[in-house]
């Protein structure tokens, strides 16, 4: 009988083992990779107006109409940055909405309005500063009337608003569908896990039937995980920042993203690294109280 209660205990910690290392991970692309707000949160720390500088310089020659082509755009992206943020955490949430199963359509208008103002007053300031010659000397309603003829035709192109569901292609659409239905085969999973977890944990404190016992066996257990996982997430995260430096030490590397990426690795570690910390001290707790516990005496 104690060989059968000695053996499944030990499969039972066996399979509690695996089981947390697997929800470690499942834990980490929940809070991560399907969390819009995580994706929200990373694309609000990005200076978007510094990477569009670095990426317009590189892009269009400085010099002449060019550079005042590209001093307009990039006023412009400064601008409107909280509104580009806003609409991309728009879109973010739409799309995950969709992937999620929280929606069963992608539907998002994007309006257009305040990208023409913020364009036609960077443009209309560029406009003045540089004059053409056979506008030297008009009078000030001329010129105005003359640019807002220039900035009509310039403003046809942009369309008055932005359909996100319209924009997107049957082929785009079916990797959606496909990417939809494998986040809810990890969901079903990640809901398993949790339940698998909290099914061994009871089987373990059931077959010994008493307190320092069940709290040792799931103290060591504990303690096989978490210190292994957070040591590795440690390592981890100095090599993934070692890789990082390499590739930031590239030429042409955008110096905006520097700072963004090693952010953004730390962010995404972030939930792995808790979890592990908590199970690392939850089985010392729980191996501690196992010394600590005295048993009652029952009186004869």
């Amino acid at each position: 009988m104690k060989v059968l209660k000695g053996l499944a205990l030990g499969l039972l910690s066996f399979l509690l083992f695996l089981s947390l290392a697997v929800f470690g991970l499942a834990l980490t692309i929940n809070q991560t990779v399907l969390n819009p707000d995580f994706v929200v949160s990373g694309v609000n720390k990005l200076d978007m107006s510094s990477l569009a500088e670095e990426f317009l310089s590189e892009q269009i020659p400085l010099d002449g109409e060019q550079e005042l082509v590209a001093g307009v755009l990039n006023d412009t992206i400064a601008d409107l940055e909280p509104w580009i943020k806003e609409q991309a955490s728009a879109v973010i949430y739409v799309g995950y909405d969709y992937l999620l199963g929280e929606s069963q359509s992608l539907n998002l208008v994007i309006s257009t309005e305040q990208l023409k103002e913020t364009l036609r007053d960077n443009l209309k300031s560029a406009f003045k500063q540089s004059l053409p010659p056979e506008f030297a000397g008009l009078p000030q309603d001329m010129i105005d009337a003359e640019f807002d003829k220039y900035y009509q035709e310039f403003a046809e192109q942009i369309p008055p608003t932005f359909d996100l569901g319209e924009n997107i292609t049957p082929e785009v659409m079916t990797a959606l569908e496909q990417a939809r239905q494998i986040i809810n085969y990890i969901q079903i999973a990640y809901q398993t896990l949790i339940a698998l977890i909290l099914v061994l944990i009871t089987g373990i404190i059931l077959i010994h039937r008493q307190v320092r016992g069940a709290t040792r066996q799931l103290g060591i257990t504990f303690l096989t995980y978490g210190v292994p996982g957070f040591a590795s997430i440690f390592i981890l995260k100095n090599y993934a920042m070692a890789q990082l430096t390499q590739l930031m030490t590239q030429p042409g590397f955008p110096a905006s993203l520097q700072a963004w990426l090693p952010q953004l690795v730390d962010d995404f570690l972030a939930p792995l690294e808790m979890f592990s910390l908590g199970i690392l001290i939850g089985g010392v707790a729980l191996l501690v109280a196992s010394f600590v516990y005295k048993p009652r005496e029952t009186s004869l």
